[in-house]
């Protein structure tokens, strides 16, 4: 068939979303519509109000009876957030799901460009000759299809990992949960009472742990390593060494719950372990009752919220109104002061805990981080920033408020389960709010204080997410990942040199030399991320669904070459 046959073939529709006043707000998604059909291969255009609502989708599929699309562009939002939808809605119309361009005139234009208007809506015209080029040299492609393993590994023996555990095996899906201390529990073993409820904590970790030990389909490995992780979802091939022996599991799934560490605030506000100390020793004291102080002052933010972790820690508020108010029960006549930069108590629950808490005589004074409390032996003058005047406050017993940090091991980690790290040495979900629970790598699953400081509720809720989205994998005997993937086709293979920079550069290790000492990729590894096709020397590699000839197509419509 030549060229100009598969032109005549091609027939494309393009579906012009206004996203409510997002894009239609600043230019006229009518015209833009409009435009579109006087481009080459374009048979048919609409616009919508919301193309993703489900008026729009069965505007598409009826465009696609009515018009015999082949090819089908929605120019709208972000592909992050809807590009599965529209995929979805295509094929169910027998269209292939990589014969679906989108085309993103939101956030690269109307709101980019909102002080420009006319400018935004010549570039929406530019974007959309860019989608319409490419979408005619797009080729139909298969997902991969592989075996799924119906079991999960669970790493970190916490609330959030016990939870997530739990879930799992009561499920059916025999788990295997993996604990490096001797015990399992985590943080919680270390508290007294959790917020906002007051119940102790122990009761809590007695009956998760009860629940866990006793489930027929859950494995339980205490004083315990990950050491190796090799293979893909579904299909993961795990060490795991236990006092010494090596114990081989094959796994689908795997879910991250190694939880966080806690901050030693040494050298700071005069820390000494004895009547300086952290909010997590001052629960040692208060659950064997050795708190006789009479003028106790808590201060926030002790290792956090600075140029060394800028990031709020989540947990210290609520956990200092929650140890602030066991001493007032305890002892109604001790004198209590929480120093503070900002309180953060979320949500109506916690919110009353803090009304509870200034109710019962606990005193709330601010201080800034320009004006550092200054910590004498046995006073403390700071400069309250709500009377504007430098203050005197007595104190028998300081207790210093210190975030959670990451794990030291969490890199050695990451790197065996081929998963990133943000800036603090946290673990990355693949998207803060649509994938919360997800890695970008498929099959690796994200809970508790691994990704971020999480008190004991949020924890348990994580828990139960992350079981969640892991059994949408082993509860099928096989699984489809993406068919758009980098590949090196026979007809290159004479112009790999073997120079290995692609095994080098791949971020997911989908790249190996094999037996014969050649460059081969494993389709199922491969996120498509074009990394090694754009640096091999020979340009022996291809990227499915962006391919030189499409990527070109786009640059020539553009008018850059």
């Amino acid at each position: 068939m030549s060229e100009e046959e598969k032109k005549e073939e091609t027939r494309i529709g393009v579906f012009v979303c206004s996203c409510g006043s997002n894009i239609g707000g600043l230019v006229d998604v009518h015209a833009l519509a409009e435009y579109a059909k006087t481009l080459p291969n374009v048979v048919f255009t609409e616009d919508n109000l919301y193309t993703c609502s489900e008026t729009g989708l069965a505007q598409i599929k009826k465009g696609i009876k009515e018009h015999n699309l082949n090819r089908v562009i929605v120019a709208s939002c972000t592909p992050r957030t809807h590009e599965p939808l529209f995929r979805d809605c295509i094929e169910e119309e027998g269209v292939n799901e990589y014969l679906f361009n989108f085309v993103n005139i939101r956030d690269q234009c109307t709101w980019v460009h909102q002080k420009e208007p006319e400018a935004a809506f010549e570039k929406a015209k530019d974007v959309i000759r860019m989608g319409v080029a490419k979408a005619d040299k797009l080729e139909a492609l298969e997902n991969i299809t592989v075996d799924a393993t119906p079991t999960a590994l669970v790493i970190g023996g916490g609330v959030s990992g016990m939870t997530a555990a739990l879930s799992l095996a009561n499920q059916g899906f025999e788990t295997h949960l993996v604990e490096r201390e001797k015990e399992l529990g985590g943080r919680i073993k270390t508290l007294y009472k959790l917020f906002p409820s007051d119940q102790e904590a122990q009761v809590l970790l007695d009956n998760l742990k009860k629940n866990v030990e006793s489930n027929k389909n859950l494995t339980i490995y205490t004083s315990a390593q990950v050491k190796n992780i090799e293979g893909f979802v579904g299909n993961y091939e795990v060490e795991v060494e236990q006092d010494g022996k090596r114990i081989d599991l094959a796994i689908g799934v795997i879910l991250v719950a190694v939880g966080a560490s806690l901050f030693t605030p040494t050298g700071m506000y005069g820390y000494d372990g004895k009547i300086r100390i952290t909010q997590h020793e001052l629960e040692a004291k208060l659950q064997n009752n050795e708190v006789k102080a009479k003028d106790v002052v808590m201060i926030q933010c002790v290792g956090s919220r600075n140029d060394e972790r800028a990031y709020c820690s989540n947990v210290c508020c609520m956990t200092a109104l929650k140890n602030a108010l066991i001493i007032k029960e305890n002892d109604p006549e001790a004198n209590v002061t929480i120093l503070f930069r900002d309180l953060y108590t979320p949500g109506t629950h916690y919110e009353d805990y803090y009304r509870r808490a200034r109710e019962e005589g606990i005193i709330f004074m601010e201080y800034n981080l320009e004006k550092k409390p200054q910590v004498e032996e046995n006073q403390i003058k700071f400069y309250n920033e709500y009377l504007g005047e430098e203050m005197i406050v007595p104190y028998d017993l300081l207790v210093l408020s210190t975030p959670l940090v990451a794990n030291n091991d969490n890199k050695a980690l990451a790197q065996m389960l081929k998963v990133p790290l943000e800036e603090n040495q946290f673990f990355l979900e693949a998207h803060v709010k649509l994938r919360p629970m997800d890695f970008a790598t498929d099959g690796v699953f994200i809970c508790g204080a691994a990704k971020w400081p999480v008190d004991i509720t949020e924890s348990i809720t994580q828990g139960y997410a992350a079981a969640s989205r892991a059994s949408t994998i082993i509860s099928h005997d096989t699984i489809e990942v993406e068919g758009a993937t980098s590949f090196l086709p026979d007809y290159n293979k004479a112009l790999c040199t073997g120079c290995e920079v692609c095994i080098t550069v791949c971020p997911y290790k989908a790249i190996r030399k094999n037996e014969d000492d050649e460059i081969e990729i494993t389709q199922v590894l491969c996120k498509g991320c074009g990394v090694c096709g754009a640096t091999c020397t020979n340009h022996a590699i291809i990227i499915r669904h962006f391919t030189d000839e499409q990527i070109l197509s786009e640059i020539y419509a553009f008018g850059g070459i």
